[in-house]
């Protein structure tokens, strides 16, 4: 299914992307499809698929359209959260609207300011009959197209997510997102002033900081996923262009440009990249799966996590270099006719560098390096 979505979307993207065009009737389609509700539990009736499933699913929507794969996708964490730290009711509820084909896909954790990222100012307070929320929140991606969106905010010492309807009195949702890649995806403000939450809306994390789970590797999975996809795209567009469009130069002393011993040259490196950062992702998933299983048998799995989180971390580095170096590459085939505004081929190119932004590869291969070397677990964050 997500192969077929993914191919109906490729038709699109590049006008979408020209014109800013929001996708919104794309992602009520998937939600009404039911397969935002991949990674709901089977004991609450969901498919619950596999990790590699779940990561296959956000690389064929990514190679179509990454804007409405990280729009989209936005759901997936959701549910781990709701997983790990929703009550039984919670659980019932919201899993329950997913699997009607309701849009969970807002996202409202990331905040502008502070002095390090991940500082956090947006509070729940308690007033003796349920909460309130107020803060500000930035890189809000989804939920300018959600019913529901996922806040993280600080409560009594701790930190809590609740899911907040986004039509409530006092939600605010600011179409501002103006970064030069994945233009669409609506990753832009919400304002959250006196925002009435019910006791079952909020879902204190306990722990935060100290205990691991899996949240940061499956955001980091998603991640690397959807930069797969990007570099697959590039590829598949860079192998159109040599066949149809692209001419060799006279000193190739070639008839035609899929003979240019150069451009087969880039394309192979081209797919090397792509492939290469596709099947990390896979095997990371494998590794992610097995620890995700101990986690949720045992409550804690410490040592598989960690493990699993280095292995995402290979995937990402892996899947960030692809998709910036073969969108990039793709112009050593199509030449001067290829940067045509009409042919929007640059999209690929600021949709990995502007999605790669997210959280930095440096420090995935200090913690891989370190893993190797020393044994050491990588730090428990949402960064690696």
């Amino acid at each position: 299914m997500s192969a077929e979505f993914g191919r109906r979307f490729a038709t699109g993207a590049a006008a979408r992307d020209l014109e800013r065009r929001m996708p919104f009737e794309e992602i009520s389609e998937l939600a009404r499809s039911g397969l935002l509700a991949a990674r709901v539990p089977a004991a609450y009736g969901g498919p619950e698929v596999s990790m590699g499933e779940f990561a296959r699913i956000v690389l064929n929507l990514s190679k179509g359209d990454p804007n409405i794969a990280q729009s989209a996708a936005a759901t997936f964490p959701n549910v781990e959260k709701i997983r790990i730290y929703g009550s039984e009711a919670q659980k019932r509820r919201y899993f329950g609207l997913l699997l009607d084909g309701r849009r969970l896909n807002g996202n409202a954790a990331a905040e502008r300011g502070g002095t390090r990222i991940g500082d956090m100012a947006t509070r729940i307070v308690s007033d003796g009959g349920g909460y309130r929320l107020d803060g500000r929140k930035y890189y809000t991606t989804g939920s300018l197209f959600a019913e529901f969106t996922l806040v993280t905010a600080l409560l009594e010492g701790g930190r809590a997510a609740a899911v907040v309807p986004v039509d409530r009195a006092g939600v605010t949702v600011i179409d501002d997102w103006d970064g030069m890649g994945q233009r669409t995806t609506a990753s832009g403000t919400m304002i959250f002033e006196n925002v009435r939450l019910d006791e079952g809306e909020v879902m204190p994390i306990p722990d935060y900081g100290r205990r691991r789970t899996y949240e940061g590797a499956f955001a980091q999975l998603l991640h690397s996923a959807l930069d797969t996809g990007i570099a697959l795209a590039a590829l598949e567009d860079a192998v159109a262009y040599g066949r149809t469009h692209a001419r060799p130069l006279p000193e190739a002393g070639v008839g035609h440009a899929v003979e240019d011993p150069y451009v087969q040259y880039t394309v192979g490196e081209m797919a090397v990249l792509a492939h290469g950062a596709e099947a990390l992702v896979g095997r990371a998933a494998a590794v992610l799966d097995e620890a995700v299983r101990l986690f949720h048998r045992d409550g804690a799995a410490d040592r598989p996590l960690g493990e699993a989180s280095v292995a995402v971390a290979e995937a990402k580095f892996a899947a960030s270099e692809a998709s910036v170096r073969v969108s990039e590459m793709l112009y050593r085939i199509g030449g001067a006719s290829a940067t045509s505004r009409a042919l929007n081929l640059d999209r690929h190119w600021r949709n990995a560098r502007t999605h790669t932004t997210h959280d930095p590869v440096a420090y995935k291969a200090k913690a891989i390096g370190n893993f190797y070397l020393t044994g050491a677990l990588p730090p428990i964050n949402t960064k690696i």
